[in-house]
């Protein structure tokens, strides 16, 4: 059966979908959703580019953050220790704690970031290494399937592997990295009318699907916009992720103490949901191809050949933060990739760079300039980092610029 078949029966059988139950199926359906199918989507091959694709430097580059966060933990959890043993309290389980340190990749597809996180710990720092214990979040089970041996690939690191599933660890304590994760996340598209905010559904024509306007399918739609004080002006059509609420939500709820590092590309709410955006962000990627924004009513470009292309929509980081510090995370950083890579880098002092894989060969130099040239990933993409239970340390990787663009 075809996905489009499958989408036909859906909505004959349930009434139409909103965009969120498509994005849902069109990219997660175990059997026919893009992501489902194959274990790797992006690169040459594929049909969009991350970070990863330029090469290790960007994991490597991710390793130096995260072995800070690891030294901080430690540091907190020995003062915590000492401070239970001088009031006669058991200091074992704190102690104990420093012993192991969690690394969680959310979305982690066939774990080739984690991979090149962990070679790089390997090679700076056997005694950190030896210390993680890596957990790998996927949806996809080609992907899963996939990631030992990506681990296995070179040098080795499949050793640090504890567990690889749908779902996050019930609890963990260290950090959390979601590398371009949100933006794929299912997204509700609202539109504003003479009459007030409508909702956008996928409907079914003589087996065409379309799409058709319809009463809101949740009031928390219309919360979402009146929390961050958006008023949209007739015609203005936009996404709303709640999705991306409800993870963050589940993330803090499962993270003991430690990090969480978000990368991807989006806006504050007052840039995202403004005149410059007034078609929305919702588009797709097909060999290398953006659709770009909605321009043909009743048939936008991500409506077209479902499961055979990537849907995404720019992240609303303003929500995102509210959200997570509403559940006990503290924002300890907000910049443009650029800057943060920059900071971790540190090309102020090119001895610093030796502990680079060979940063003085051409490859590494071009994906370093790939990963921060203005324009490119670097301004487009975004770095957030939370803490719990860390306090407000300063980072490696926010020292250089907190920078926006």
């Amino acid at each position: 059966m075809q996905i489009a078949d499958v989408f036909g029966d859906l909505i004959r059988e349930r009434g139409p979908l909103t965009v969120a139950a498509f994005m849902d199926v069109a990219l997660y359906d175990p059997d026919l959703g893009y992501y489902a199918r194959a274990a790797q989507r992006s690169g040459r091959a594929g049909d969009f580019f991350t970070s990863v694709d330029i090469g290790p430097l960007f994991g490597e580059l991710l390793e130096t953050q995260i072995a800070e966060m690891a030294g901080i933990l430690a540091t907190k959890t020995a003062e915590h220790a000492k401070a239970a043993e001088e009031n006669q309290f058991s200091a074992i389980s704190a102690s104990s704690a420093v012993d192991v340190f969690d690394l969680v990749e959310a979305g982690a597809g066939n774990g080739r970031l984690s991979a090149d996180i962990l070679r790089a710990a390997s090679r700076r720092d056997p005694r950190f290494y030896e210390r993680i214990r890596l957990h790998l979040t996927e949806a996809s089970a080609s992907a899963r399937e996939a990631q030992r041996t990506t681990l296995a690939g070179g040098l080795d690191v499949s050793d640090r592997l504890l567990s690889s599933s749908q779902s996050l660890p019930s609890s963990f304590e260290g950090v959390l990295i979601a590398n371009e994760l949100l933006d794929a996340l299912p997204v509700h598209q609202v539109v504003m009318r003479a009459g007030g905010l409508r909702e956008v559904y996928v409907d079914v024509s003589d087996d065409r699907l379309l799409t058709r306007e319809g009463p809101l399918s949740t009031p928390a739609l219309a919360g979402y916009l009146e929390r961050l004080g958006v008023v949209l002006e007739p015609g203005w059509r936009v996404e709303i992720n709640l999705r991306a609420l409800d993870w963050i939500h589940d993330v803090a709820g499962r993270l003991e103490r430690g990090f969480v590092i978000l990368v991807d590309y989006g806006h504050e709410a007052r840039e995202l949901y403004s005149p410059s955006h007034t078609l929305g962000t919702l588009t797709t990627f097909a060999r290398h191809t953006m659709a770009g924004p909605e321009t043909s009513p009743g048939a936008p470009s991500w409506l077209a050949q479902p499961g055979e292309q990537d849907i995404t929509c720019h992240v609303d980081f303003t929500s995102i933060r509210a959200a997570a510090e509403a559940e006990g995370l503290t924002t300890l950083g907000f910049l443009d990739q650029t800057y943060f890579l920059l900071a971790l880098a540190n090309l102020s002092n090119p001895s610093n760079l030796s502990s680079l894989s060979d940063p003085s060969n051409l490859k590494n130099r071009l994906a370093l300039k790939t990963l921060l040239m203005p324009g490119g990933l670097g301004s487009t993409h975004k770095v957030m980092i939370f803490g719990k239970g860390v306090g407000t340390p300063p980072l490696l990787g926010c020292s250089y610029k907190m920078r926006v663009t």
